[in-house]
This record gives structure tokens, C-alpha cells and sequence, in this order.
């Protein structure tokens, strides 16, 4: 096996890491296992993380998925770079322990702003976990904002958001079961972290990197350091610490010169079966379409993209370049269009399964547009338990 590959394997191997594309006749992975593997994926737009996990999870509904929410084993919270990831529950906190300070710090000047102190912290603390107590143990965030207001702590101008995040940073509070009051599903309640999450994982900070690196590599490789160093915002220092430690356990890359590490088996998979490619390179049999929500972890996964999405395709998929990345169509591992959920009787002529809109950025051929049909209907199945889910 060669040590260099192109940018097309390099995305193919990621579709693969990544559990995108089956790899192996072991049973399908449910959503706990779909997380777990891949340690923490991008959770702000919550019901396109659903689908992230119920497209990694052959067979699964939306329905499989928030009862993992309801019963502890996923949480979403803010583990990495400040934003909402979704995370196996046992794992959040040792993330945190090597996150958290650093993200704190970063927001000093903007708490400032807000007249945020430890003081008010601690009262917001209090405050929250009193309601929970009194609430059966969840409460929504427009109950919390209600609570710190009465006893004068201001929410307006985000200050009230800012205290949640300061609260889930720091382990007090977690986003846990789904908010069925709402009747959406889209919401989730804050619950006591310490409490929700039963069994967390206890590891020394020199074993927390060293599993941090070795899980983003194995479920997102071929990567670089410095695509790893974005997703945690860890220090470079802190990386070399981790990689010291991994010697065998990762395999190395090249990729017009720079170097990806990956797993073993990932690499194992150049030019054989598992890759499920042809000798003109494409992708084969019925993922060789997929349907991605806006932030999943194959384009936000990494800092340097341009394996999956060409820099011409770039502004119709984060249009402004202002951080909000539209679902997209992935044809043979690059990023050729985008869709959005059907709405209302105008778009009933170019809809696919009753529920997709695609925007492609150029024609399909009659195999890969009816590859996308077939990935709209398991899109389809996914959203409506009485119908099967992903293939």
C-alpha cells in the first residue's frame, strides 16, 4: 500500500471512519454506539444531529434516537470550542476537564461585557438546581431565565444564555431528556449533571488526551494535528502530549504533502472492498448518495475541507461565510448540491419521499438520481418510525 493518497481517497476513507459507509458485515450500531464512536459531533442544529446519528445507525428512527436522550445515555452540551455537541453521557465530563478552562477563558472579556462575575454564577448555580429540585429534576430554559430574573439576574443581551453555558461548562447543568411539552421534539431539558449522568468516566488528564486524540483520529482520519487542534482547541503542547503517548495505535498519510494520521483498518481499506469503490475511483451500491444535515461531522470534523467540497462550492454550502452550513447533497464523497425540507404545495413538483428539496449544483445521471431518491426516502423512513430507516 502506497503512503500517499489523493484527495478523493482521503474523503472516501473519512465516509468510512467516519461509519457514513458500512465497512463490515458486524451488526449496525445503534445511536449510543454512533456517538460513542464518533466521541462528540456538532449539536446546534439539534434535529439535523438526529439525523447525523440516525444515518451513521442503519435502520434506526428519530424516534430510536430522543429515546436515548430520555433515558441518559446522550447528552448535548458544550464539550468543544464553545459550541453544542451531542456526546455519550459517561464522556462529557473527562472532555470537559480538558476543555472547559480554556473556553472560559476565551469568553473573559465578552462575561465582562454581560456583568457576568463568580458571584452571579454561583447564585445562577444555586437558583438552577433549586428549580430542578422543585420541577421534578428538568426544567426548560425559559423557566430557568424566569427563575434568574426574579432574583435579579438579567438574562437580556444573552446574558441569560451566557449562564447556562458557564452552568453546563462547568458540570452543573447538562441538556438531557427531550422536551415533550413542546410537541416538536427539536428541545431538550436542562436536568443536574451530576445527578443525569450515572456513570461517568473517571480518567487522569494525561489519559483523557491520549483518548481524546485516539478517538477523533480513529473516527475522523485521515486528519491532520492541525484539524484535531481546531475541533478541540487544545494546545499544541497538549497534542504532542497525546500523540506521544498513541506510538502504534496510529498509522500515517500522505497527502500532497501533508501528513494524515488515521486508524490501522481505516487505511487498510485503500483500493479494497470495504471501500466500496470503483476502478474509476466513484462510489458504489447504496450510499454512493448521501443526504447530510447542515453541521455534520464530515464537513465540521475538519478545519481544512477542500477533501469534500471544492472552494467554487464553498459559498453556495456557508453562504457569506458566516458559519451556517446548509445540508448537502455528497456525491462520491464530494459535497454537489444542497437540499432543505420541503415546504408547502409550491415545491410539491421538485420534492423527493414528500420531504426533501434538493438545490444541485449540477445534473445527476439517471443511477445517481435515483441513489438520491432512494437516500430521501430513508431520510423519509427516519422521520416517521412506521417507516423503515437508512439502509
Amino acid at each position: 500500500m502506497s503512503n500517499s493518497i489523493t484527495p478523493a481517497s482521503l474523503a472516501h476513507l473519512r465516509l468510512a471512519a467516519q461509519g457514513i459507509l458500512p465497512t463490515s458485515t458486524s451488526p449496525a450500531p445503534g445511536p449510543v454506539d454512533v456517538v460513542r464512536s464518533l466521541t462528540a459531533l456538532q449539536g446546534q442544529d439539534f434535529p439535523g444531529a438526529l439525523w447525523s446519528i440516525g444515518l451513521r445507525a442503519p435502520g434506526s428512527t428519530r424516534a430510536e434516537v430522543e429515546a436515548a436522550f430520555n433515558r441518559g445515555e446522550l447528552v448535548r452540551s458544550w464539550p468543544l470550542r464553545g459550541t453544542l455537541h451531542v456526546t455519550a453521557a459517561e464522556d462529557l465530563g473527562w472532555i470537559l476537564a480538558l476543555t472547559s478552562s480554556r473556553m472560559a477563558k476565551s469568553m473573559t472579556t465578552r462575561h465582562r461585557q454581560l456583568d457576568i462575575t463568580t458571584p452571579d454564577l454561583g447564585k445562577a448555580g444555586e437558583l438552577a438546581l433549586g428549580l430542578l429540585e422543585q420541577n421534578g429534576g428538568r426544567a426548560s430554559r425559559d423557566d430557568l431565565f424566569a427563575v434568574f430574573e426574579q432574583a435579579g439576574q438579567k438574562t437580556a443581551a444573552q446574558r441569560g444564555t451566557h449562564l447556562l453555558w458557564l452552568l453546563c461548562i462547568e458540570g452543573t447543568l447538562v441538556q438531557g431528556p427531550m422536551d415533550k411539552v413542546a410537541g416538536n421534539g427539536n428541545t431538550q431539558f436542562f436536568v443536574n449533571a451530576r445527578e443525569w449522568i450515572k456513570n461517568p468516566r473517571a480518567l487522569t488528564r494525561e489519559q483523557a488526551l491520549a483518548e481524546l486524540a485516539l478517538r477523533y483520529f480513529r473516527s475522523h482520519g485521515p486528519a491532520t494535528v492541525k484539524d484535531f487542534q481546531w475541533w478541540t482547541k487544545l494546545t499544541l503542547k497538549d497534542i504532542n502530549t497525546a500523540l506521544a503517548q498513541l506510538k502504534n495505535q496510529l498509522v500515517s498519510l500522505d497527502c500532497d504533502g501533508v501528513q494524515y494520521w488515521l486508524a490501522p483498518e481505516t487505511a487498510e481499506m485503500l483500493g479494497g472492498a470495504g471501500s466500496q469503490r470503483t476502478e474509476s475511483g466513484s462510489l458504489t451500491g447504496s450510499r454512493s448518495v448521501l443526504l447530510l444535515p447542515g453541521f455534520d461531522e464530515y464537513l465540521l470534523g475538519y478545519t481544512d475541507r477542500s477533501a469534500a467540497l471544492a472552494s467554487h462550492h464553498a459559498p453556495l454550502t456557508v453562504p457569506g461565510n458566516n458559519g451556517m452550513f446548509k445540508a448537502t447533497v455528497v456525491v462520491d464523497g464530494q459535497v454537489s448540491g444542497t437540499w432543505c425540507k420541503a415546504q408547502g404545495a409550491a415545491e410539491r413538483q421538485r420534492e423527493l419521499a414528500g420531504v426533501v428539496l434538493p438545490e444541485l449544483f449540477a445534473e445527476l445521471n439517471p443511477a445517481r438520481f435515483e441513489a438520491m431518491e432512494k437516500a430521501a426516502k430513508a431520510y423519509a423512513g427516519f422521520l416517521d418510525a412506521t417507516k423503515p430507516g437508512p439502509p
